[in-house]
């Protein structure tokens, strides 16, 4: 943001950007497009939003006498934004370290478009198309902006050590392919002057939009995103719901989102799920889920919650 510049609200320039995309989506030129009117219930929608692209089915988790995931069914739709919330030990994490092949389900199933991906190592999950970024940065703080990008596309490599060794004719093509996609990455999330700078030195916001990039890199269908935004002040935190909306809106990767303010939650999800003590206890729109007894009771406390109107 340039100096001077008057300051506003997040929810409320977040709120702007919302009310644009749902205007771009609702516009009478995209539904007249559509091959069946929004407004008849009995022909199903043509749009791959309706399309369930990954399906967690009754997925438990125990490390030892503790149960961090209980029986807990999600369904991701294509090409939206789910959110997951909950307070502290819910389980969030959890499960998304079972979705990402960090850690396998004592019991359960998860399917990626119809495929059985709930032993799968986490190597394999990301060359499906499932990229994920993690609380904690986990970047080389000694490489640059750019070769981190460029560890992104490890699983989109072919050449073996032999041809990188050598470096010559498809070992050279190859990389001179993926440094485009990653140049690209980094004009996208607005690093160019950064490209050379070991991301150690840079500020924490700015690393947590590297390590968006490079999940990025690996060219997923899904993203997992936990807590993208801990830790960063308004204006990273504005900074990086923009990109989130843009890598939902713009290159239509589905977006799984842990995420602990609520006002970013609420404002620019389509669904929100909500954990407790390992158990799902809630899910629908964010408006439906501020609304729930029970969602009010896990946060506030159960005596609370039943004094809430």
């Amino acid at each position: 943001m340039a100096p001077g510049c008057p300051q506003r609200s997040l929810l409320r320039r977040l709120h702007v950007t919302r009310a644009r995309r749902m205007t771009a989506v609702t516009s009478p030129a995209r539904v007249a497009a559509t091959a069946s009117p929004v407004s008849d219930p009995a022909q199903p929608l043509p749009h791959q939003e309706t399309k369930v692209q990954l399906s967690i089915d009754r997925v438990s988790k125990r490390f030892g006498g503790v149960t961090a995931v209980e029986d807990v069914s999600i369904d991701v739709p294509h090409g939206g934004i789910l959110s997951i919330i909950g307070p502290n030990g819910a389980g969030k994490t959890s499960l998304l370290n079972m979705i990402s092949g960090f850690y396998t389900p004592d019991n359960g199933r998860i399917t990626l478009e119809g495929r059985d991906i709930t032993r799968r190592r986490p190597h394999q999950v990301a060359a499906l198309g499932i990229a994920r970024t993690f609380q904690n940065i986990a970047l080389f703080s000694g490489l640059t902006v750019l070769d981190n990008l460029m560890l992104g596309r490890h699983v989109r490599m072919r050449s073996g050590v032999l041809r990188s060794v050598i470096y010559w004719g498809l070992a050279q093509r190859e990389e001179i392919a993926h440094r485009e996609v990653c140049e690209e990455l980094i004009d996208f999330l607005k690093l160019q002057d950064l490209r050379k700078q070991p991301t150690g030195a840079l500020a924490y916001g700015l690393r947590k939009r590297v390590e968006l990039g490079r999940a990025l890199a690996l060219e997923p269908r899904i993203i997992l995103l936990d807590e993208p935004m801990g830790g960063m002040n308004q204006d990273e935190k504005e900074d990086m719901a923009r990109y989130i909306l843009d890598v939902n809106q713009e290159r239509g990767i589905t977006v799984v989102l842990i995420e602990h303010d609520m006002g970013v939650v609420m404002d620019i999800s389509d669904r929100v799920i909500v954990l407790d003590r390992g158990r799902k206890i809630a899910e629908g729109s964010p408006a439906e889920v501020q609304r729930s007894p029970a969602v009010i009771a896990a946060y506030l406390g159960a005596k609370k919650g039943k004094q809430s109107p």
